[in-house]
């Protein structure tokens, strides 16, 4: 065959076509690297996380009997003991994913490894299922800030792998899920009122209780659930003050009274504010030193 020299504009040309088609082409699947403790689903396949951020259990102040409970349910997943999918409900700020990312820390060492999951991929929980099923480690599959419109259909699938499908129940595959809503889907003032009137719209549900069976039947079937409460100022402020003890840093009434404008100024009084507050003044003392 004889050899074709192309002009080098050509040749300019199809590398960038090439170029532009590559970034719009789907990503390689590449095999898990198992050696991780953490994992994102992303792209449907798993993606290793080589550095979480590391969080202690010791750290969480003011929820221990949230804590004891997940302990508790965690260990029994590990030692291949029943357990229970957990859902972790209500306020912002207040330990429900730091609490699932603290076992990560606690309990890697004994096989625990943590999955990450969107809520809009939940219908492909079944694909992570197949790829860690002859894994030997433990799994939580964990979905943060879980929560549905009522046009969703993405609830379904999560409902299928939670309880109502013949492959549910994995002896190494859990879901722990955070949610700021109770029952996750929205729910309406209307839904508790009686319908008694016989000139309603024709759209209108005919059976509503039914609807709102089909709405609370997703929470339930979390066989766990733990509550979260927002805290009081005696509670912000021993949070903030274990930070600054790590930090070799003494409590005064100087940052008392700043801790207090930090999370007036955010309208929330939180372990995520007092955290965030500590990172902060620890920051600004600590570049004063420099």
């Amino acid at each position: 065959m004889a050899h074709i020299d192309l002009p080098d504009n050509i040749l300019t040309s199809l590398a960038t076509v090439l170029q532009q088609l590559q970034q719009h082409l789907p990503e390689l699947k590449q095999a898990t690297d198992f050696s991780a403790s953490a994992f994102k689903w992303q792209d449907q396949q798993l993606k290793a996380i080589y550095q979480p951020r590391k969080i202690h259990l010791e750290d969480l102040k003011g929820i221990e009997k949230q804590k004891e409970k997940v302990i508790q349910n965690t260990l029994q997943f590990l030692n291949g003991l029943p357990a229970n999918d957990v859902l972790l409900t209500g306020s912002r700020g207040t330990g429900k994913s730091s609490i699932v990312r603290a076992l990560l820390t606690e309990y890697a060492n004994q096989g625990l490894r943590l999955i990450e999951i969107e809520r809009d991929d939940l219908s492909e929980l079944p694909e992570i299922q197949k790829i860690i099923q002859h894994r030997p480690e433990k799994f939580i599959v964990y979905c943060d800030d879980l929560a549905f419109n009522a046009e969703d259909e993405n609830y379904r699938s999560l409902k299928s792998v939670l309880d109502g499908s013949l492959q549910s129940g994995s002896s190494n595959f859990i879901i722990y899920a955070t949610s700021n809503r109770r029952h996750l889907l929205p729910e309406f003032m209307h839904e508790n009122t009686p319908v008694t009137r016989v000139d309603v719209p024709q759209y209108t549900e005919l059976h509503p209780q039914e609807a709102i069976e089909e709405k609370i039947s997703l929470s339930d079937r979390f066989g766990l659930w733990l509550s979260f409460y927002p805290m009081d100022q005696n509670l912000y402020l021993e949070i903030v003050e274990h930070y600054l003890h790590k930090a070799e840093l003494p409590m005064n009434v100087e940052i008392r009274a700043e801790a207090l404008r930090w999370c007036q100024a955010r309208g929330q009084r939180s372990g995520r504010a007092a955290y965030q507050f500590s990172k902060h003044w620890i920051g600004s003392a600590q570049l004063k030193q420099l």
